[in-house]
């Protein structure tokens, strides 16, 4: 896990899945327990609702691209926070801490 945005009103949090255990001692028999496709993905918490929305398949590849670009072109936090904004709308899941 990996901080990756934190403010007054957002973070945004980077997930990344586990690798199986033992790849090379595969017995050819992975679909009896399940697939097993290691996936990472993106929290977003709008700190304001107190909800959050996990992003993860495609719409990580998409949100990946979209942090890909923040790196070359440097955007405001403004611009950042606009763009989390339309993320947040997806938000359902509302925070709770254990």
């Amino acid at each position: 896990m990996h901080m990756l945005y934190d403010s007054e009103s957002f973070a945004v949090v980077h997930i990344f899945a586990n690798a199986p255990d033992d790849v090379s001692g595969s017995s050819g028999h992975e679909h009896a327990s399940g697939p097993q496709m290691p996936r990472h993905g993106f929290e977003i918490v709008d700190k304001r609702s107190g909800k959050e929305v996990y992003l993860d398949g495609s719409w990580a590849e998409l949100f990946q691209q979209q942090i890909q670009a923040w790196q070359r072109d440097t955007p405001t936090q403004e611009e950042v926070e606009d763009t989390l904004e339309r993320y947040a709308t997806l938000a359902q899941t509302p925070v709770v801490v254990h």
